[in-house]
Formats: C-alpha cells, sequence, structure tokens
C-alpha cells in the first residue's frame, strides 16, 4: 500500500494516540472509575477507530480503486480487498 508509505508518520501518529486512549481506559477501570467515565473514554476510542478506517479506506479507494493508472485487474483486485474489509469490519 503506496498510501500507507506515504501517510506513515500521520498514521503511526493516530495509531498512537489511540493506543494512549487505551492506556487510559485500562487504568480508569484498574482505578475503578466511574463507569460513566470509561464509557465516554471508549466513545473516544470508536470515534478516534472511525476516523482513522475512513481516512484508511479513502486512500484506498483513490490508491487501488480509482487511480487513473491502474489496469482493469488491479482496479478488481483493489475492489475486492476493499469490500473483504468492509464486510469484516462491519461484522
Amino acid at each position: 500500500m503506496s498510501h500507507t508509505k506515504t501517510n506513515k508518520d500521520h498514521l503511526l501518529a493516530r495509531v498512537r494516540r489511540i493506543a494512549g486512549q487505551v492506556a487510559t481506559i485500562e487504568k480508569a477501570i484498574a482505578e475503578e472509575a466511574g463507569c460513566s467515565v470509561v464509557l465516554h473514554q471508549v466513545a473516544s476510542i470508536r470515534g478516534a477507530v472511525l476516523g482513522l478506517m475512513d481516512e484508511l479506506v479513502e486512500d484506498h479507494v483513490r490508491e487501488h480503486v480509482a487511480h487513473p493508472d491502474l489496469s482493469e485487474a488491479a482496479r478488481a483486485e483493489g475492489a475486492e480487498d476493499l469490500i473483504a474489509a468492509i464486510r469484516r469490519y462491519a461484522r
């Protein structure tokens, strides 16, 4: 995936922020924080993961489905890869 190489630093920063949010939830649970605190933190992580997924899907479509230099076979493969990822994500 060339787009993940191009955006590597940005994507890694997003993933690290998500990892930090998960660590915060772990700490909150370990310290017996109120359930509303934990629920809000989980909701924040869900939003961050959805944002990351949106960005990756958009980049994938641009680079592996819609890019004008792609062959029909490459487009079909890119579309199938995306469909498989979305089906797995939607479970």
